[in-house]
């Protein structure tokens, strides 16, 4: 029985060791700065970092919400002269309901956006704009996907807002969180009699 366990724990270790996580990973010491407070700073700036202890300036806690992802608020705001159907941030879509400018009742537009990651990069939302094209007695309507140049003007839109955003949500988070680093006392680490 005990050659068996054994037989399995080192073929579950060897699939871990195949999958990557073990893996050695190359990297140039270039990158990175020799003094290891330069490297926790770097880290902390970029978001690699954490701390288990924060200052409670009287304050309560920060939680992430949906307006915290640049994304997501960048769209809303894009889209903020459409009335939305459907806004589900858990879900990654959001969905405008149909709109005509100017009183046109016989031509409307509908916009849905989906969010296929959290990173701001092109690839990261799918946009699709439907038209509506009805008669003039509204009886016999017609809806076409629309993938043309709007498509393309309301991606890149909704990207360059959510750059701005990210880059006002770092230099904030600098200012407010400058980094600190403790180092120990000269008579700290010696033994009081």
């Amino acid at each position: 029985m005990r050659l068996i366990v054994i037989f399995f724990a080192l073929l579950s270790l060897a699939f871990q060791t195949a999958c990557g996580p073990l893996k050695y990973k190359k990297v140039s010491a270039k990158d990175f700065p020799p003094d290891p407070s330069l490297r926790v700073k770097k880290n902390m700036e970029e978001g690699r970092g954490f701390r288990l202890m924060n200052k409670i300036e009287g304050r309560g806690g920060s939680y992430e919400f949906a307006s915290s992802n640049p994304l997501w608020r960048a769209t809303l705001d894009t889209l903020d002269f459409m009335p939305l159907v459907s806004a589900n941030y858990s879900g990654g879509i959001v969905i405008t309901d149909w709109y005509s400018e100017g009183g046109s009742t016989s031509e409307s537009i509908k916009i849905t956006v989906r969010f296929l990651t959290n990173e701001i990069r092109s690839d990261a939302i799918d946009v699709d704009i439907f038209i509506k094209q009805c008669s003039q007695n509204l009886t016999n309507c017609s809806v076409n996907k629309q993938n043309d140049d709007l498509v393309a003007e309301l991606s890149l839109s909704i990207l360059k807002k959510a750059a701005i955003y990210e880059k006002q949500r770092i230099e904030k988070y600098k200012k407010e969180n400058p980094y600190e680093v403790s180092k120990p006392t000269k008579g700290s680490d010696k033994k009081k009699d």
